[in-house]
């Protein structure tokens, strides 16, 4: 899908994504202590705003020009102390190349593409992130095909936990969890059952003292 494609879906809808955070995020970054923090591929914002609330300055970067605006809007609705921690970027992924360094989170959540593509994505957060930095991935892992629910059913945009740690090789990141996790109760297809995502946290090591 191009931007297009996603403004269109971004506006038959209120919200495609919901305002709550991705449960995954919450539990992998809860503990950290906020600094800047980067959103590729925000969406509607959903996790943006959330980290906005807990304090950090979040850069939310999507391609899709009716989620950044309709992502300005939630922001706004809510604490103005939270929405001025929030910069709105409409770009592409792909293209957007981020402050080297700079950033103690990087998120890339659901971003679903050709691995080529996705690889190029990855080398720009991972170059974005500052020593000591999380990056975390989170997708529709490629076992949810034929064990779970939902997600896109395109074997060649899917990943596993490996996928993403080869692809990140080289880049001088520590993985501190690559695994598959399950999401229960999750309805689609129009029946209820358990999601499978993939979950990959690294961290940028801290130059030596």
């Amino acid at each position: 899908m191009d931007s297009q494609d996603w403004d269109a879906r971004y506006g038959a809808t209120e919200l495609v994504w919901g305002t709550e955070p991705n449960r995954w995020v919450v539990r992998e970054t809860s503990a950290l202590p906020a600094g800047r923090a980067l959103d590729l591929a925000a969406g509607e914002g959903r996790n943006s705003i959330w980290l906005a609330g807990r304090g950090w300055r979040v850069t939310a970067v999507d391609f899709s020009e009716v989620a950044v605006e309709r992502g300005r809007r939630l922001a706004a609705a809510g604490p103005a102390e939270a929405a001025g921690r929030l910069e709105w970027v409409h770009a592409d992924a792909l293209r957007h190349e981020p402050e080297s360094g700079a950033y103690q989170l990087v998120l890339v959540v659901y971003l679903h593409l050709p691995a080529e593509r996705r690889r190029v994505v990855l080398g720009h957060a991972a170059r974005a992130l500052a020593p000591g930095g999380t990056l975390l991935v989170v997708g529709h892992a490629t076992a949810n095909l034929t064990g779970g629910v939902g997600g896109p059913r395109d074997a060649g945009v899917l990943y596993s936990p490996p996928d993403i740690v080869a692809d990140l090789a080289g880049h001088g990141l520590r993985t501190v969890r690559a695994e598959e996790v399950r999401r229960p109760a999750v309805t689609a297809e129009g029946r209820r059952a358990e999601a499978i995502d993939t979950l990959v946290r690294l961290e940028r090591e801290r130059p030596a003292a």
